[in-house]
């Protein structure tokens, strides 16, 4: 976290630089909040990739059933197809895809089926196989998957998950965190407000987390 970041993009604006996996609605959730503030600030995200199932490989023996299941059955799909489509077809891709893909699993309540991955490269104009990828357990770019997830955790440690967000501070230093965990996703001022509130605090060194309990699931309602 207290690396030198690259303080502007090509087009003068803040890098915000988000590593997401398609499967989690709380990342989901936290990308159209950036998206948000993206519409009011001189700001543009950069999309990454990252992986729940590569996160919790050393610990699959200890997780919960239900979520051990979801890991093994049905997280790989999205990302070695999110990954491949990258790979093929460069990074300005990853965020229409995304996109795509969170709108049919989380909004429209689909969920991480083929069919709902074959809709989504359909809707952004990719070619229909690249679905095969998504049963390809010997994946191609495996190498490159893994290189990406290990780019961003590597940014805020192993004990958090997705998303993991990094932008230059004030004084060139990059600035990184998971989270924020919200629903619903906060728009207008208040979208800034917890922008503003968020960098605030992660800018601070030594500073590390702030929690409550979680006591509803995610809101989609307003997406």
């Amino acid at each position: 976290m207290s690396e030198t970041a690259t303080t502007a993009t090509p087009s003068g604006k803040t890098p915000v630089d988000f590593w997401f996996d398609p499967l989690c609605p709380w990342a989901w959730m936290t990308s159209r909040w950036v998206l948000e503030v993206q519409k009011q600030r001189d700001i543009e995200v950069r999309w990454h990739i990252m992986s729940l199932a590569v996160l919790n490989e050393p610990k699959l023996d200890e997780l919960p059933e239900e979520y051990r299941e979801l890991l093994t059955t049905k997280a790989w799909a999205p990302i070695r197809v999110v990954t491949a489509a990258w790979q093929k077809h460069g990074d300005d891709i990853l965020g229409p895809l995304y996109t795509a893909l969170g709108t049919r699993f989380h909004n429209q309540g689909e969920g991480p089926t083929r069919e709902a991955i074959a809709a989504a490269l359909a809707e952004v104009g990719l070619p229909a196989d690249l679905i095969d990828y998504a049963d390809q357990e010997d994946f191609e770019f495996d190498a490159e998957l893994r290189a990406s997830h290990k780019e961003g955790i590597d940014k805020v440690g192993q004990d958090v998950g997705t998303p993991v967000i990094a932008l230059p501070g004030s004084d060139g230093r990059q600035i990184a965190f998971f989270g924020p965990v919200v629903t619903p996703v906060p728009t207008g001022e208040d979208a800034l407000r917890l922008w503003d509130g968020t960098i605030a605090v992660a800018s601070v060194p030594g500073f590390y987390e702030i929690k409550r309990t979680r006591t509803e699931g995610p809101d989609f309602s307003n997406l």
